[in-house]
C-alpha cells in the first residue's frame, strides 16, 4: 500500500470508527453510585458537602441554612492511552490487526470511569471523606437535636470479608462524585512529516481526558464487609432508612439498591428474589431492593 495523505486519512477514519465501536460497547454501571459534576478549573472545592439542606415550616423570618465549610477538594488528573501504527505494516498491507486494537482502546476508555468510581467506593473503608472520617465509618459527627451536642453516626458495621453496599441511588448527589474537566478526545498524529514518523516510523493515535473522583454524602450509603445475610441486610436497611442529619432531621433515605461483587451474587439473589427463606417461611425481603452485580468490585 502506498503511504500518502489520502491513505492515512482513510486509515484514520477507520481507526476512529473502531475506537468509537469499542467506546459504545458494554454498560456503564458508575451512574448507579456516582454523580457526574462538570469542572472548570484544575481543582474544585466542595465546601457545601458539610450540609444536607432540609425544608422547614416558615415561621417568622427566613432562616438561612449556612453551608458548613469542609475544605474538601478534588484535583483533576490527566489520563491517556496511545497506540502506535508501524509504517511498515501500512506499506505491507498488514493493518487488519489494528482494528481490534483500536476497538479495545475504545473499550478501555469506556470503562475508565467505572474503574475509578468503583475503586474509590471499595476504598471507602480506609479513605477519608469531607468530614475527616473514613467514608464508611462508625463515628461521623452530626449535630443532635439541641444543635449543640455532636453525636456519632455510623454507615458501616465493619467486617473483613467481601464488601457489599446498600444505597439510595435516586438522590441528586450520589455517594461518589465523578468530576470531569475534559471528556475523552481522540487525537491523531499521523502526518508524514511528524517527528514520530520521521524518527521511529510510527503513526500515533491517542486519547486523553481530565477527571477525578471523590466522595459525596456518606449518609446515602451503607458499606459492609460482614457476611451478607438476611439479618445483616435487615440491619443495614434499618440503619440507612433511619439516617438523620443535623438537628435530628430525617433524611428520607430509601435503600433502593444492593450492590455486590460477583462472589456475592448468589446470596444477594437469595435475599432479594427468593419467595421463601432458608427455613421455608415467606421471605420478607423479596423485591425490597434492586440487585446490581459489579465486576469492578472483584
Amino acid at each position: 500500500m502506498i503511504v500518502n495523505r489520502p491513505t492515512l486519512l482513510t486509515l484514520g477514519v477507520g481507526f476512529h470508527t473502531a475506537f468509537n465501536n469499542g467506546l459504545g460497547q458494554g454498560e456503564s454501571l458508575y451512574p448507579r453510585i456516582a454523580s457526574r459534576v462538570p469542572s472548570t478549573t484544575g481543582e474544585q472545592e466542595y465546601g457545601w458537602l458539610g450540609k444536607v439542606p432540609n425544608i422547614r415550616e416558615w415561621i417568622g423570618d427566613r432562616q438561612v441554612q449556612n453551608i458548613t465549610s469542609s475544605s474538601y477538594r478534588i484535583r483533576n488528573k490527566d489520563w491517556e492511552l496511545t497506540l502506535g501504527v508501524d509504517r511498515n505494516d501500512i506499506e505491507d498491507d498488514n493493518i487488519g490487526i489494528y482494528g481490534p486494537l483500536f476497538q479495545e482502546m475504545g473499550s478501555s476508555v469506556a470503562s475508565a470511569y467505572d474503574r475509578s468510581v468503583w475503586a474509590l467506593l471499595k476504598a471507602g473503608f480506609t479513605t477519608p471523606c469531607y468530614d475527616g472520617q473514613y467514608f464508611f465509618d462508625v463515628d461521623h459527627p452530626v449535630l443532635a437535636e439541641d444543635g449543640v451536642t455532636v453525636r456519632s453516626v455510623a454507615n458501616t458495621d465493619g467486617g473483613t470479608g467481601a464488601p457489599w453496599f446498600l444505597v439510595d441511588d435516586k438522590r441528586t448527589l450520589k455517594p461518589i462524585i465523578l468530576q470531569v474537566r475534559k471528556d475523552w478526545q481522540f487525537v491523531p498524529k499521523d502526518k508524514l512529516d511528524d517527528d514520530n514518523v520521521y524518527h521511529s516510523k510510527k503513526f500515533i493515535y491517542g486519547v486523553d481526558g481530565r477527571y477525578n473522583v471523590g466522595y459525596g454524602f456518606w449518609q446515602f450509603s451503607w458499606g459492609s464487609k460482614q457476611p451478607l445475610t438476611a439479618a445483616a441486610y435487615s440491619a443495614a436497611r434499618a440503619a440507612l432508612s433511619g439516617m438523620t442529619g443535623d438537628h435530628g432531621r430525617p433524611l428520607g433515605i430509601v435503600p433502593r439498591t444492593l450492590i455486590v461483587p460477583p462472589a456475592l451474587e448468589e446470596v444477594g439473589r437469595e435475599i432479594l428474589q427468593s419467595e421463601r427463606n432458608e427455613v421455608g417461611a415467606t421471605n420478607p425481603w423479596r423485591g425490597t431492593a434492586e440487585l446490581v452485580v459489579v465486576p469492578w468490585l472483584t
